[in-house]
């Protein structure tokens, strides 16, 4: 079941309401992992959450097949390093570019890990 990303309490959400994302329960059933796995590789950067009405939810791009996207927890990683709050990375990750085009998630999904890790290593220092 996705779920879409919305506004909580008239504040604005952290990723627009068309960014499709998973409970983490579902997260882990499609990794083949428990769920406590799925948060361990939130706590360790391998991926990014947020919260929708008391439920840990994970944007639905960072997941290919049964695989976290190749490219994703280095370029989350950098930013970390760099000082980005989790919440920045995930806006920076799904905003538009028009230099890639698309967004950087976008082209980290079509292969294109290392120059967005590039990218965002020049942001975080």
């Amino acid at each position: 079941m996705v779920t879409r990303v919305s506004e909580t309490n008239g504040a604005s959400a952290v990723l627009s309401d068309d960014v499709a994302v998973l409970p983490a329960t579902e997260v882990a059933a499609i990794l083949s992992v428990p769920r406590t796995r799925v948060h361990q590789l939130i706590k360790d950067g391998q991926l990014l959450s947020l919260k929708r009405e008391g439920t840990t939810c994970v944007p639905a791009d960072f997941l290919e097949g049964n695989a976290v996207v190749k490219g994703l927890s280095g370029t989350i990683t950098v930013l970390r390093d760099g000082g980005y709050p989790d919440a920045d990375i995930l806006r920076w990750l799904f905003t538009e570019d028009d230099s890639l085009p698309g967004t950087p998630i976008a082209a980290i999904r079509a292969g294109r890990h290392r120059e967005i890790k590039r990218r965002a290593q020049a942001m975080a220092f």
